[in-house]
C-alpha cells in the first residue's frame, strides 16, 4: 500500500526473505570467504533501501516524498541554499533537510545535504553511548585539499515556484535544473542532459526518530504464553503507533543488528542516505574501486552475464579474494565515471561508511519513440550509504582527461614518488634473518638481476611488536642496510596499526597513557585479536596519536633502522581477526566520539597518512619524501604513497584479473599501483611466472611477493631459460625508468592516469570503451598487452586508430596505418612482451645495465622517435622529466624538464624547455649541477625517412656551438610489413638539461 510520501513495504519485504530463505536450500554451498562477509539482505540498511527501490519502480504511481521548500531558497556567489521537506506519513508531517548546491570555478558542482535535527544535536541517543549526535561531516577534512573556490559568475538563467535553473562553468556551458517538487537535479552540458539525480525517486535519508520500547503485554491469572505468531496478530499499543514509519515497515535492524556472534549496536538508530543517479546515454561506467572484475563495471540486478549483488565498499582484510565479483576488497573510491563516444562525465560519493552501488542499463524510455534502432542506453545507479551526509560531486566532462583534472583538484594527485620506488621490488613472508636478506642481494647481483628493495614482513619482529627486531634472526640490522645502502638499495619493514597487548612494550603501555587508541562503544580501550594476539589498535584520527606515532620513527627510537629504511602499512583497514567481517565494530568510538561507522572506509587512510607524515620528520632536516606502501585506502590516499591489489592467487585468472584491476586505481585517481607479481598464495608454474613479471614490468608498482608457505621464487631460482627472460623483463622495466618516472610527474600534475585504458586516450572510439587487457603507458606511446592466458603465444591488439605501430624490439611494421577498430595478431613466444610503439612520439629510456635506480642516476639518455605514418612530413613528440629522485627539492625548481620534437620535413630534432613556469631565477642546487654531465647518448629513430639513406652525420647545435654526431642508417625490409627504416645517431653529447638542435 503506497501511503502520502512513503511505502509501505513490508508485507512485500517478507514475502522476499521468504523466499530467499527458501531458495538458499537449493543453492551449492559457496566458499567459507563469502560468507565470512556481508551481502545486501544481510546489512539491514542496503537490504532496506534496495527493497525500498524495488517497489517504487514497480509503483507506476509513486511519488517521492522529497520537495525544495520553495520559499526557502536563496542563491548567492555561486551556491544555493534551500530546504527539502520529506513527508514522513499521511498527516503531512515532514523533516527538514538543508540542502546546499555550490557551484564552483573548476566547473564542477557540489550537492550536500544534512537532516536539521542531528545537525542541531536535537536527538537522543540510546544506552547512554558517547557518540556524536550529527551526521558525520569531518570526510572532507580528510579528503579535500582544493578546487572549492565558488564560480561567483554562475547565474540563475531561469526560476519559478516549481524550479531553479542555474547555468554555470566555462562558458557558462554547463547547468543545473533543480526541481522543487519532487526534488531532482538535472545536470546538462551544451544543452544536453548528462546526470539526473533522483530521477526515478529513489532518494531516501533516513531521519532520526526515537526508539519506542514496546512493553510486555501485562498477562492474566492463567494465560498462557502466546505463541510467536499471535504476539505477531496483536493490534500495536497506542505507544507504538507514534513509531515515524510506514505501517508494516521492517524495523529488525534498526537499533540492533548482528552478523555471526557480533551484534552492532545503533545508538543513533537508522541514519542511511540513498540516492538514484543516472547517466543519461550512457552505456559504460567505471571506477569505484577496488573490486576484482572488468574495467566496465557490471550490472547488478541479475540477468546473463551480471552480478545479483550491489557493488559493496567496505574496507576489508578478504583473505584470497574471488574473481568477477561486486564483493568489497582492500580499500575504496567512490569515484564513478561513465563514458561514450567522445563524451565523458562522473560523479564522486564523498561518503566514508559502508557504501553499495547497484547499476542497471536500459533503453531510453523517456522518449519511448526512440526505443528501437539509435535508441541509446542509459545507465541507472544506485548509491547507498549507511550514515553521514549526503554529500556528491558532479563532474561533466567532456574528456576523461577533465575528469581526472578535476577530481585531482579536490582530492589531490599522486605524490612523487623516489625514483627507486617505481623500480622492482622483492618481497616475500618472510626473509628469515638478516643473512637471508644479505644473501638474496648477493645473489641478484651474481645472476646480474637488477632491483631497488627488498621487504620484511612480520616475522622480523620480536614477537610481533613492531618497532623491534627479533634478537636471534636480525641481531645486525644496521649490518643489513648497509650493505643494500652499499649500492643504492632499499629496505622496506612492515609496521601495522594493531599493537601488541603484552606486558614490558614500551609501544603499547605509551599507547594506554596517552589514550592513542580506539574505543569500544564504552568509551574504554578497544581490545581485538590480529597477528600478535591480544592487540590495541592505534586512533589515527587523533592529532595527538599521529604526534606519538611520529616519534616511534625516529632513527634511535626504531634502532636498527636508517636512511634508507621505509615502511609498508598492512592490514589496515582495520583487519580485527575476531571482528564483525574481519575489522572493528561499528560502533567502536574514534577521536571526536564518531563511530566507527562513520569513518571506516577513511580509516586505512589515516594510519597511511600518520606513517607518512613520521616519516618525513624522523630526522630534523633530512626532509626526504617518503615511501608507505598501503593496503587500505579512500579517495586521497594517491597525496600519500602507493597501494597494491592484495592478496592474490598464482593462477593465470588473477594474473588476468589484475590488469583492469590496476587500470580501475588509475581513472580512480590512484595509479600508483600493482598486484603481487607471481600470485602471493600458491606456488606458480613457471611459465606464469615469467609472464607475470613481464606484465609486472608494467604496473606502476612492481613487486614480487609470496605467501610464508609459497616455495622460494627469486628470479635467480626459476633456472634457465627463465632466470634470462624474467631479467629481461626486469631490465626493460629499468631501461624505461626515465619514462615511467616522466609518466608518474604528469599523474603528479594533473591526476591522470599512469597506465591508460583505451576509453582514455581515444575517448572518441566507441570500441575501445570496455577494451581493459591493454594499454598506453603515460604519453609515450607505448602500447602494451601483457600475455595472461596459459599456452598462448600470440595476443590480439586492438587498435585504436590509424597511426602506425612498431614493434618495439625488432622495429618491425605491425600496423601500417589504417587498420583503426580492428584486431591485429602479434607473436608472442615465451620470451617476448607484446609492446608497440604508436608513430608520432618520443620517449626517452637509459641503456646501460645497472642494478639499482640509484647507480643509473648520472647515465646518459638514449631518445626513440617513432615516426608517424605521414613519413616525410610526420611528426612526433614527447617529453622528459627528471629531479633528484628523493628531496623535495623539485618543489623549488630543482628538476629538468624537456619536450621533444621530431619534424621528418625538416629532418630535425629539437629539444626546449617544457617547464613553462618554471622560476629562470632558481639558484642550481648540487643535483643540478651534477645534471650537467649527463648528456644524450643516441637517438633512435624507427621510421626514419628514405632520404635519409646514404648519410654518415648530422650536425648538433647547443649552447653557441655546433659539432657532428655519426649517423647510421638501415633501410627497411621490403614488404612494407617487415622492418621499419631506422637510424641511430651516436654519440649526440647534447646535454639533456640545455636547448639543443638535431639536423639531418
Amino acid at each position: 500500500m503506497l501511503v502520502s510520501g512513503q511505502l509501505s513495504i513490508g508485507g512485500w519485504t517478507a514475502s522476499l526473505c521468504l523466499l530467499a530463505s527458501v531458495s538458499t536450500l537449493f543453492t551449492p554451498a559457496v566458499s567459507v570467504k563469502e560468507h565470512d562477509f556481508k551481502k545486501c539482505d544481510q546489512s539491514g540498511f542496503c537490504k532496506r533501501n534496495r527493497a525500498f527501490a524495488d517497489q517504487v519502480i514497480a509503483t507506476s504511481s509513486w511519488q517521492s516524498p522529497y520537495n525544495v521548500q520553495s520559499d526557502s531558497r536563496s542563491f548567492k556567489d555561486g551556491q544555493l541554499h534551500a530546504t527539502i521537506l520529506k513527508t514522513i506519513n499521511d498527516n503531512g508531517d515532514t523533516v527538514r533537510l538543508p540542502i546546499t548546491v555550490s557551484f564552483l570555478q573548476s566547473g564542477v558542482a557540489r550537492v550536500t545535504v544534512d537532516e536539521e535535527k542531528r545537525q542541531k544535536k536535537e536527538i537522543e541517543l540510546r544506552n547512554d553511548s558517547k557518540a556524536r549526535k550529527e551526521r558525520y561531516n569531518e570526510a572532507e577534512q580528510w579528503v579535500i585539499v582544493g578546487g572549492l573556490a565558488l564560480d561567483t559568475e554562475a547565474q540563475v538563467a531561469y526560476e519559478d515556484k516549481s524550479q531553479i535553473t542555474v547555468k554555470y562553468g566555462p562558458s557558462s556551458a554547463f547547468e543545473a535544473a533543480i526541481k522543487f517538487a519532487p526534488f531532482g537535479i538535472e545536470f546538462k552540458r551544451d544543452g544536453k542532459t548528462q546526470i539526473r539525480f533522483n530521477d526515478r525517486g529513489l532518494l531516501n535519508m533516513e531521519h532520526w526518530r526515537p526508539k519506542i520500547e514496546q512493553p510486555e503485554p501485562e498477562k492474566q491469572e492463567g494465560e498462557g504464553e502466546a505463541s510467536e505468531d499471535e504476539k505477531k496478530e496483536e493490534e500495536p499499543k497506542e505507544a507504538e503507533k507514534k513509531v515515524e514509519a510506514p505501517k508494516g515497515e521492517d524495523q529488525s535492524t534498526w537499533w540492533d543488528e548482528s552478523f555471526g556472534t557480533n551484534t552492532d549496536t545503533k545508538p543513533r538508530g537508522p541514519e542511511s542516505v540513498a540516492l538514484d543517479i543516472s547517466f543519461v546515454g550512457f552505456e559504460h561506467v567505471f571506477g569505484i574501486p577496488s573490486h576484482a572484475g572488468p574495467l566496465s563495471l557490471k550490472e547488478t540486478r541479475g540477468g546473463s552475464g551480471n552480478y545479483d549483488e550491489p557493488y559493496r565498499m567496505y574496507n576489508a582484510d578478504v583473505f584470497e579474494y574471488i574473481l568477477d565479483s561486486p564483493m568489497t576488497l582492500y580499500g575504496s573510491i567512490p569515484f564513478m565515471q561513465a563514458h561514450r563516444k567522445d563524451s565523458s562525465v562522473g560523479v564522486f560519493w564523498l561518503n566514508a561508511a559502508e557504501t553499495w552501488v547497484d547499476i542497471t542499463k536500459a533503453k531510453d524510455s523517456k522518449n519511448p519513440l526512440a526505443l528501437g534502432i539509435g535508441a541509446k542506453t542509459s545507465t541507472h545507479t544506485h548509491w547507498i550509504s549507511e550514515s553521514g551526509l549526503l554529500d556528491v560531486f558532479v563532474f561533466l566532462g567532456p574528456r576523461p582527461q577533465d575528469i581526472t583534472q578535476k577530481y585531482g583538484e579536490l582530492t589531490g594527485t599522486t605524490a612523487m614518488p623516489q625514483e627507486f620506488a617505481i623500480g622492482y621490488h622483492q618481497c616475500r613472508w618472510n626473509y628469515v634473518s638478516d643473512e637471508d636478506v644479505k644473501d638474496v642481494d648477493r645473489k641478484m647481483d651474481k645472476f646480474k638481476i637488477p632491483y631497488d628493495v627488498i621487504w620484511l614482513d612480520i616475522e622480523y619482529t620480536d614477537e610481533k611488536k613492531y618497532f623491534t627486531w627479533d634478537s636471534h634472526t636480525f641481531p645486525d640490522p644496521i649490518s643489513m642496510g648497509k650493505q643494500l645502502d652499499s649500492h643504492g638499495r632499499k629496505l622496506v619493514t612492515i609496521i601495522d596499526p594493531h599493537i601488541k597487548n603484552v606486558d614490558n612494550y614500551p609501544v603499547v603501555t605509551e599507547l594506554k597513557e596517552g589514550g592513542h587508541g580506539a574505543m569500544n562503544k564504552d568509551g574504554n580501550l578497544f581490545e581485538g585479536w590480529c597477528w600478535p594476539g591480544s592487540s590495541h589498535w592505534i586512533d589515527a584520527f587523533s592529532p595527538a596519536a599521529r604526534e606519538w606515532w611520529k616519534s616511534l620513527f625516529k632513527y634511535d627510537r626504531f634502532k636498527g633502522t636508517m636512511e634508507n629504511t621505509w615502511v609498508w602499512n598492512d592490514m589496515n583497514e582495520p583487519s580485527v581477526f575476531n571482528g564483525p567481517e574481519t575489522t572493528m565494530p561499528k560502533d567502536n568510538l574514534h577521536h571526536g566520539n564518531w563511530e566507527h561507522r562513520d569513518v571506516h572506509n577513511l580509516n586505512g587512510m589515516t594510519f597511511h597518512n600518520a606513517t607518512h607524515h613520521a616519516l618525513v620528520s624522523r630526522k630534523t632536516g633530512e626532509l626526504r619524501r617518503p615511501f608507505v606502501l598501503t593496503r587500505s585506502f579512500f579517495a586521497g590516499s594517491q597525496r600519500i604513497g602507493a597501494m597494491w591489489t592484495g592478496d592474490n592467487q598464482a593462477a593465470w585468472d588473477h594474473l588476468h584479473a589484475s590488469i583492469p584491476m590496476v587500470l580501475s586505481q588509475g581513472i580512480a585517481g590512484f595509479p600508483f599501483s600493482g598486484a603481487d607479481v607471481g600470485g602471493f598464495f600458491g606456488n606458480p608454474e613457471k611459465d606464469l611466472q615469467t609472464r607475470w613479471y613481464q606484465a609486472g614490468a608494467f604496473y606502476p608498482f612492481f613487486r614480487g611477493h609470496a605467501h610464508i608457505d609459497a616455495r622460494r621464487r627469486e628470479p635467480y631460482l626459476a633456472g634457465e631459460p627463465y632466470t634470462s627472460i624474467i631479467t629481461a623483463a626486469l631490465r626493460l622495466r629499468y631501461s624505461l625508468l626515465p619514462s615511467w618516472y616522466t609518466a608518474f610527474y604528469r599523474a603528479h600534475v594533473d591526476g591522470s592516469p599512469i597506465v591508460k585504458p583505451m576509453f582514455y586516450t581515444h575517448p572518441g572510439e566507441e570500441a575501445g570503451l570496455a577494451v581493459d587487457d591493454q594499454f598506453f603507458v603515460g604519453d609515450t606511446g607505448l602500447l602494451v598487452k601483457p600475455v595472461t592466458e596459459e599456452g598462448k603465444e600470440s595476443v590480439d591488439v586492438w587498435v585504436p586508430d590509424d597511426e602506425v605501430y612498431y614493434d618495439y624490439f625488432a622495429y618491425d611494421v605491425v600496423v601500417a596505418g589504417g587498420a583503426k577498430g580492428k584486431r591485429v595478431t602479434v607473436a608472442a613466444p615465451l620470451d617476448k612482451i607484446p609492446v608497440l610503439m604508436r608513430g608520432g612520439h618520443v620517449f626517452a629510456r637509459r641503456d646501460v645495465p645497472r642494478r639499482s635506480s640509484a647507480l643509473m642516476r648520472w647515465d646518459d639518455y638514449t631518445l626513440v622517435v617513432s615516426v608517424g605514418k605521414e613519413g616525410k612530413v610526420g611528426k612526433a613528440e614527447g617529453e622528459l622529466y627528471v629531479d633528484d629522485g628523493d628531496s623535495f627539492e623539485f618543489e623549488q625548481g630543482q628538476y629538468v624538464h624537456r619536450r621533444f620534437v621530431f619534424d621528418a620535413a625538416e629532418g630535425s630534432i629539437v629539444s626546449v624547455d617544457a617547464a613553462e613556469d618554471k622560476d629562470k631565477g632558481v639558484k642550481e642546487g648540487e643535483w643540478m649541477k651534477k645534471m650537467h654531465g649527463v648528456g644524450v647518448d643516441k637517438i633512435i629513430v624507427v621510421g626514419a625517412p628514405a632520404s635519409w639513406a646514404g648519410k654518415k652525420e648530422v650536425e648538433v647545435e647547443s649552447e653557441g656551438r655546433k659539432w657532428k654526431a655519426a649517423l647510421e642508417y638501415t633501410a627497411a625490409e621490403k614488404g612494407g610489413k617487415g622492418r621499419a627504416a631506422f637510424a641511430v645517431v651516436k654519440k649526440v653529447r647534447a646535454r639533456i638539461g640545455a636547448d639543443w638542435r638535431v639536423v639531418v
